[in-house]
């Protein structure tokens, strides 16, 4: 008995990622995520793969988180859910009803024990051991610039865009539509194979030449399921991530984003802000991205008055490096979370939530009132 004891308590929590393209899945205190697998279901009814988050009411979405976590529960991870411990990777800016029917489902219909929410930008820089950066996620949907100080997110100065990875697809897909490529071949698993094998971030010299240079060689690209071979032209290999670096007047580009979010911080926490930036997500894993960056700020703080008149002092900005894949980073950092005693200290246990049916919210006036006391 006292065996059976040890070994039951012994079980480590579950950690999940669930982002809009990938969902990263595995446990608590391990290297790696177990599986990533596309955040999609197949409909039992006409099966159709359908994305997790295309839903009209909370009726559906509930419906459909139920058979998403039971194909990851019974199929990918092979355990019970029931009683385990959760730790769930999260947008903080995310929304209220996603949170609100995740929770739902595993408490009222998988019957876990409890659920620790850890906000993605903190978790992610937690995997360095640091308290201190500018977190920079490249997703799928967006990217997101969150500063980290002490340990503490400072939510004022948070910013975000559009562009990332689906919008990068977008370019891929209308270059080659414009060459002549059937639209039936470019699916999206296609498209993002093309990203990752052939494209990358060009140098901010030859992003700036004013007289056409020779592109980049074009390479030849087989498509495995219809025997078809079409060419990805030079062009298009380093020009595709441009929209990442595109200026305009509203200072939205990916290097305007960085620099206003550290202006909105103090002054006296932008210069440790500067030398720890932390770019992370699946968008961000190309060849050139981080020197392209860096050699875009400089030129902003050398050439834009608007900058220039606000950064005092020398700057040097200095990147860190991911210990493990950018595009599961965030998961790493819940499953070091998932290991500790926050685990214990800060999920939302089942009884405290069935006594509400309410998962506390930051933002939430009432909820940071039941906490302060």
């Amino acid at each position: 008995m006292p065996l059976y004891e040890s070994v039951m308590q012994e079980k480590p929590p579950i950690v999940l990622d669930i982002g809009n393209a990938y969902t990263k899945l595995g446990f608590a205190a391990e290297a790696y995520p177990r599986l990533i697998i596309p955040t999609e279901l197949v409909l039992t009814t006409t099966g159709e793969t359908k994305q997790l988050f295309d839903y009209v009411e909370t009726d559906q979405l509930y419906d459909q988180l139920v058979d998403f976590l039971q194909t990851i529960f019974f199929k990918h991870l092979l355990v019970s859910p029931k009683e385990r411990k959760f730790v769930l990777v999260e947008n903080i800016f995310g929304q209220t009803v996603i949170r609100e029917t995740l929770a739902r489902a595993l408490f009222m219909h998988f019957d876990v024990s409890s659920v620790l929410f850890v906000p993605s930008h903190l978790t992610a820089l937690s995997t360095l051991a640091v308290n201190t950066g500018l977190v920079v996620d490249i997703g799928y949907s967006e990217t997101t610039v969150m500063p980290v100080f002490s340990g503490v997110q400072i939510m004022s100065a948070f910013k975000d865009h559009s562009f990332g990875s689906r919008a990068v697809h977008a370019e891929i897909k209308r270059q080659l539509l414009a060459t002549g490529v059937k639209e039936a071949l470019l699916t999206e698993p296609v498209l993002e194979d093309i990203k990752i094998r052939t494209c990358f971030v060009t140098s901010l010299e030859r992003a700036q030449a004013k007289e056409p240079l020779e592109p980049p060689p074009s390479v030849a690209y087989a498509i495995c399921d219809d025997d078809a071979v079409i060419q990805i032209p030079g062009t298009l290999r380093e020009s595709v991530y441009e929209l990442l670096f595109e200026q305009s007047n509203e200072r939205d580009s990916l290097p305007h984003l960085v620099l206003r979010a550290i202006l909105d911080c103090n002054r006296d926490v932008r210069r440790a802000l500067i030398e720890s930036i932390f770019v992370i997500g699946g968008g961000s894993m190309v060849q050139g991205l981080l020197a392209r960056l860096k050699s875009e700020l400089q030129l902003l703080l050398a050439s834009d008055k608007y900058y220039a008149e606000r950064f005092h002092g020398e700057l040097q900005f200095k990147f860190y490096h991911s210990i493990g894949k950018q595009n599961f980073t965030a998961w790493l950092g819940g499953a070091l979370c998932g290991a500790t005693d926050l685990i214990q200290s800060r999920s939302l246990s089942k009884e405290a939530y069935l006594r509400h049916e309410h998962v506390p919210d930051w933002s939430n006036l009432c909820d940071n009132r039941l906490n302060g006391n």
